[in-house]
């Protein structure tokens, strides 16, 4: 196996780190949602559309390439909630589009998205179903020319700001798993009611709430797949989401790896310089060997996806060795800066709020050791 990146890997990275630098500056974790002018920035510099075909105006990249730039970005642009709505955008809306939409809503919907002209986002979660896609409450009926859906779901990512959603719904109840058929709804669709966005403990700038169908009628041609499959393309879905949006959470990792080590290297205590207390120094060697492994499990689960081989127990283990090592690093960076690491001013504190649901979204801990014991045959 190679662990060397090509020059032009080196170089892409490179320009994708120092050009989100340039377009956001670092923030004290303060400000508010995003705009439409830092999604359309998104777009300008490919992050909206990196692995959608360059027919539909994507990047064309695989996996382990696409990752690779969501870690640039997530190390570049400290506003995790920015990333993270980018990310959900890109690998939960638009992955199942390019994989199982038909030939014309691709051509409608994707190249927008991947401008940023449009913003996407998933409804999927609901009050008594996350993971679970065979307990879906919302239910889609039959009817002349497609479907109606009626239902709530209880947490969108980007859905208050949203243009267009891919959602899924029971449209057999007695099928369980393969009951459930996707839908790609559109904002403005009659009987769709999109809820103010709630109030979280991390993830500031980007919005999140409820989204309702009452009576919401989606032609057949905004059906993804075939009537049935949605639990399949839901779980496709969340193997392009479970390994490539954790790289974001990789990337600020790195950010706040670099925060450390230069906080070591400058502070000053008893005469001396922190780093040359182990007590600091050990500490983010520890940071450095978690993040560390948790990039080489994302690149394998990324590399095991791009030469198509079986890549659901990597992608679960890469997934919770980001997640739990992010909010591990988090909590020693507020440690390393002490109480300069507990005020807003210095951005550290919002990291942590931000890296806790990463522990939370996309299957907890919990259902990724589920995953793995069950790849193992236990």
């Amino acid at each position: 196996m190679d662990f060397a990146w090509t020059e032009e890997q080196r170089q892409a990275y490179d320009r994708t780190l120092t050009a989100v630098r340039e377009a956001f500056p670092a923030s004290d974790g303060t400000a508010g949602y995003y705009d439409r002018g830092d999604w359309t920035q998104l777009g300008k510099l490919g992050l909206l559309g990196l692995s959608v075909p360059a027919e539909y105006g994507g990047g064309g990249l695989g996996a382990l390439d696409t990752a690779r730039q969501v870690e640039a970005l997530g190390r570049g642009c400290d506003r995790t909630g920015l990333v993270f709505g980018a990310s959900a955008h890109l690998f939960a809306c638009a992955m199942p589009i390019v994989d199982f939409g038909s030939p014309a809503l691709k051509s409608r919907i994707l190249p927008e998205m991947c401008s940023g002209e449009l913003i996407a986002g998933n409804a999927m979660t609901e009050d008594e179903a996350g993971s679970d896609v065979s307990r879906l409450a919302t239910v889609g009926e039959r009817t002349d020319g497609g479907w109606i859906l009626n239902g709530e779901k209880s947490f969108v990512t980007n859905g208050p700001a949203a243009d267009v959603f891919t959602t899924y719904a029971t449209t057999d109840p007695k099928a369980g798993y393969l009951g459930v058929t996707g839908f790609v709804v559109e904002r403005g669709a009659p009987g769709l009611t999109i809820g103010e966005p709630f109030e979280k403990m991390g993830m500031a700038h980007v919005p999140a709430g409820r989204l309702t169908f009452e009576n919401c009628f989606v032609p057949d041609e905004q059906v993804l797949g075939e009537e049935g499959q949605g639990g399949f393309i839901f779980q496709h879905s969340m193997g392009w989401e479970r390994c490539c949006l954790f790289a974001g959470f990789l990337g600020l990792a790195d950010h706040l790896l670099d925060r450390a080590v230069e906080h070591a290297r400058t502070r000053r205590q008893s005469g001396r310089r922190i780093s040359q207390f182990q007590a600091v120094s050990h500490r983010i060697a520890d940071m450095k060997l978690r993040t560390e492994s948790a990039r080489l499990l994302l690149y394998r689960a990324a590399w095991e996806m791009d030469r198509g081989g079986p890549a659901t127990l990597w992608i679960a283990l890469s997934k919770l060795a980001v997640s739990e090592g992010v909010v591990a690093t988090a909590l020693d960076t507020i440690r390393l800066f002490g109480g300069r690491g507990y005020q807003r001013a210095e951005g550290i504190e919002a990291a942590l709020r931000d890296a806790v649901p990463s522990v939370i979204f996309s299957g907890t801990s919990d259902i990724q050791r589920d995953i793995i014991s069950r790849e193992l045959g236990l």
